[in-house]
């Protein structure tokens, strides 16, 4: 195992301002007031990658988009994404609430949510915006549901498209709505929606789950929660430290791939560098890259040694950030669409340079615990969801499970 370097130094992200109209907020409800004199942090306690929208998005609609939480705090807040939209688009009202079952939230636990004071937001094309603080307490390992009124169309909305979770949508302005009753249609991507924070106890600190589907729980139970990076988030609740997601499903270390986001090099400033109090990524991503023969150069086949140069280019960055980065081996593709002997060579080269390099400030071997000890190029049968290159649910929790817990308290 390599070798894991000094403590971070955590730097502070910054987020764009957003563009507020309409007039003043309704008086909120402070139900959740903290401790006086109690110091707290913000830290991030959901998070989904964006990627580019299809279709014609929404018009004089409601999303109500369920998100479940990693960290609990006393207070909450949002950031909303139109990082690939090709137009500013209008935010006309937005709420947060406990969820209850389905679209239903917990009766009086709905808070509206203003930017910088207002309830309305225009989001200019490629930008994000930070809500202000919410007073809702909740625990870790809660559902909350985030309502978006949107009302003019929003062409093809940015979203994250594998959310493993179902969100609903109604007709016209039911933000306010406690009750579900409304929302008569559902999504299984969260739009719009790029994170959530809330306000911990002092010394709180996030890591960043980065990589492509086997992150993003591609085939793991939908609505169950069931991806490794909520099984490890399960293993650390009470520790002071939550669990980021910011897989994407398709996604590439080294090219960019249409709906399944830039590359990582593309994406790591953003989706992991502007996480709220991240001291630590896990990093498992390359499949996809080995699965296309995709090389950094047009029409080029994909090396290990592209990767290697990748991979070290994102240390790289972590490091000057004052991040610790740990590397994750590639799990198995025996018996899959992206199995040949090539591609496994290369994904054999490039875990041995992860094991063995002390690049990386630490390892987690998915490798080894999920493959067949019969026939190492192959997932074990009992953590294969079937299509021989994702896990299922018992494949995700052997994953979190083997993760050694120490590389995360250094």
């Amino acid at each position: 195992m390599a070798a894991v370097g000094s403590a971070a130094v955590i730097v502070p992200t910054t987020m764009v301002a957003p563009t507020a109209v309409g007039g003043a907020p309704r008086a909120l409800a402070a139900r959740s007031q903290p401790a006086v004199g109690v110091p707290r942090t913000w830290v991030g306690g959901w998070s989904a990658a964006p990627v580019t929208g299809t279709g014609s998005g929404f018009g004089d609609q409601t999303l109500r988009e369920v998100v479940h939480t990693t960290m609990g705090g006393d207070q909450v807040r949002i950031r909303l994404t139109n990082a690939f939209g090709a137009d500013g688009l209008v935010v006309g009202g937005a709420t947060i609430g406990v969820r209850a079952t389905g679209a239903t939230l917990v009766a009086d636990t709905e808070r509206p949510v203003t930017f910088g004071g207002a309830r309305t937001v225009v989001l200019p094309a490629g930008s994000e915006v930070l809500s202000d603080p919410v007073p809702l307490a909740s625990p870790a390992g809660q559902d909350l549901a985030v309502s978006l009124y949107l009302p003019r169309s929003t062409g093809a909305a940015t979203r994250h498209p594998l959310a493993m979770a179902t969100s609903y949508l109604a007709a016209g302005d039911h933000a306010a709505d406690a009750d579900g009753g409304a929302f008569t249609s559902k999504a299984s991507s969260w739009y719009l929606l790029g994170g959530l924070d809330v306000r911990a106890a002092p010394g709180t600190r996030a890591v960043v789950t980065f990589g492509d589907s086997i992150t993003d729980g591609a085939r793991s139970t939908v609505d169950a929660n069931r991806r490794y990076p909520d099984d490890l988030a399960r293993r650390l609740q009470g520790r002071g430290l939550s669990v980021l997601n910011e897989g994407i499903s398709g996604n590439r270390v080294l090219t960019d791939a249409g709906g399944s986001g830039v590359s990582a090099q593309a994406r790591f400033d953003r989706d992991v560098l502007g996480q709220t109090g991240v001291r630590d990524v896990l990093f498992l991503e390359g499949i996809n890259d080995i699965g296309h023969n995709a090389g950094p150069v047009s029409g080029e086949p994909v090396t290990a040694g592209d990767l290697i140069a990748g991979m070290t280019n994102l240390i790289a960055r972590a490091h000057a950030h004052g991040l610790r980065i740990i590397g994750c081996t590639l799990t198995p593709i025996g018996g899959s669409k992206y199995d040949s002997p090539e591609a496994e060579q290369k994904r054999q080269a490039v875990n041995a340079w992860i094991r063995t390099s002390r690049a990386f400030d630490g390892v987690v071997d998915f490798d080894a615990v999920t493959r067949d000890p019969a026939d190492p190029t192959r997932f074990l049968p009992a953590y294969d969801s079937g299509d021989h290159l994702h896990p299922g649910d018992a494949g995700y929790q052997a994953m979190a499970d083997a993760i050694d817990l120490r590389l995360l308290f250094r």
